[in-house]
């Protein structure tokens, strides 16, 4: 005699019966696979989307101390925020040789110091696009296998940033003047700082 296999139950049944003895959720091997669902390429928002932020610490006129970059260490006035998030402050450049410039706000330690610059009329167009720089044309195969190739020129900085920059730094001056102890503060701003050895900066209030 001859012993009868049982018979193979169907996807739908062995699902059901799984379900019904309430052993939580089937194998995989059990599960159907799920149609595929088209996701979007991008769930979340742009950089030009994000919501600007400005630490309550920083406001026109705030001497603010540079901690990145080639002005590190530098102590520069604060004059307003970019669409960017960025800010933008002057040296200015007579005392400690730093132009107007976008820094982040978090390479920056705002101190208690202030100059008045509501009287200080900024140029319209210094905003992002100002600083940006012409991308140079690039060489082809044959350029740079010639010995006799012009070098690749370094910046300069062109005529109207040095207006705007005399413009600015004439205007902030005069406000710094208007204070009192302008000289002291003068020297303040030509300073840089640093830390010695026995130097925390966590007790230190700027």
């Amino acid at each position: 005699w001859k012993v009868k296999k049982p018979a193979r139950k169907s996807l739908k049944q062995r699902v059901t019966a799984f379900q019904e003895k309430k052993l939580g959720v089937p194998p995989r091997h059990i599960v159907p696979e799920k149609a595929k669902v088209h996701k979007t390429l991008r769930s979340h928002k742009c950089f030009k989307d994000h919501p600007r932020s400005l630490r309550k610490s920083i406001t026109p006129g705030t001497v603010l101390i540079l901690l990145l970059g080639a002005h590190k260490g530098k102590r520069v006035i604060f004059l307003k925020q970019l669409a960017s998030g960025l800010l933008l402050v002057t040296g200015p450049f007579k005392f400690n040789a730093c132009p107007i410039r976008r820094v982040n706000q978090r390479f920056v330690i705002a101190t208690s110091a202030k100059v008045d610059i509501s009287g200080v009329e900024l140029p319209e167009n210094m905003n992002d696009d100002y600083f940006n720089r012409v991308k140079q044309a690039k060489k082809s195969k044959d350029d740079k296998n010639d010995i006799f190739a012009k070098k690749k020129e370094e910046y300069k900085v062109n005529d109207q940033r040095k207006k705007d920059q005399v413009a600015v730094d004439k205007q902030i001056i005069g406000a710094i003047k208007k204070g009192d102890n302008c000289k002291y503060f003068m020297g303040y701003l030509g300073a840089t700082f640093g830390l010695f050895k026995h130097d925390f900066p966590h007790k230190m209030k700027f």
